[in-house]
């Protein structure tokens, strides 16, 4: 297998919603009997066949960096935002707040900047983003003081696959938290584009082989291989990186670089694996 057949994908949302219980369900096919709190990030590892049963097909290490949700260190947390290749966004289905915050979680990634991005004061927050992020105004809020921005110029601007997970299913009480409540019409899985997935992470069978979850997971994990193999083909042609699919950490790449790295951090080495 070439040393480049990996991909980085971040877990984030708030603490508590499950975000470690669910990556080691996605890498290990089993549940986590006793999850702990992440401090930093947890990477965990999975094998995937791209383009499983089509003459493509070809084995990807997909990298999970769990980040820890906790506001202590919410100022250091943008490093683990360099590099990355799609997003899953975590919010624990029986916590209706967990899922509003995920838009404040996905301007903290835009922003890479990890600083006061769900204050109400906007002379508290980050400066913009330079474009072609700059509409993501901080002095742009709602009245419940989540960040507002354009989530189409994001979309258009970034072109990274994000998907949408509602943990703790099995805790779900449909008199006090009915479905058609909590997936409401125009939640943020639909301004994504993205779809959505709802489990139990204690169940193991919850990811199976063949179920319609599994089907959406692997989807994604092709979408994202998909993007990162035009990144590294639009880069070898010479492309703008503006144009590629997404842009490159502007603190170490100026607009005038014709070449990126591929990240800040370091992808593992395979022997992590053994």
């Amino acid at each position: 297998m070439a040393m480049n057949n990996r991909v980085r994908i971040v877990v984030v949302g708030d603490s508590g919603v499950g975000k470690t219980s669910l990556t080691h369900l996605i890498t290990h096919n089993e549940a986590l009997i006793r999850p702990g709190w992440t401090v930093g990030c947890n990477i965990q590892v999975k094998m995937h066949p791209f383009r499983e049963g089509t003459a493509r097909e070809c084995p990807y290490f997909v990298e999970l960096f769990d980040v820890g949700g906790s506001l202590n260190h919410k100022n250091t947390r943008s490093v683990f935002y360099a590099g990355i290749d799609g997003i899953i966004l975590v919010h624990d289905l029986t916590n209706a707040k967990s899922q509003r915050q995920l838009i404040d979680w996905l301007y903290e990634i835009v922003n890479k900047e990890g600083k006061d991005t769900n204050k109400s004061n906007g002379a508290s927050m980050p400066p913009s983003p330079p474009s072609p992020l700059s509409s993501f105004s901080t002095d742009n809020l709602g009245t419940d003081g989540h960040i507002l921005f354009d989530m189409e110029e994001f979309l258009g601007a970034t072109q990274t696959p994000i998907l949408v997970m509602g943990t703790k299913l099995d805790l779900l009480d449909e008199k006090r938290h009915p479905k058609m409540g909590v997936k409401k019409p125009g939640g943020i899985a639909d301004k994504c584009g993205a779809e959505e997935i709802w489990l139990n992470c204690r169940n193991s069978r919850s990811l199976a082989a063949g179920t319609t979850d599994a089907v959406k997971l692997s989807r994604f994990f092709d979408r994202v291989i998909e993007n990162r193999k035009a990144l590294r083909a639009a880069l070898a042609f010479g492309v703008s990186s503006s144009n590629a699919v997404s842009p490159p950490d502007r603190r170490r790449f100026g607009p005038t670089s014709a070449k990126m790295e591929d990240s800040v951090l370091p992808l593992l080495d395979t022997q992590d694996l053994k």
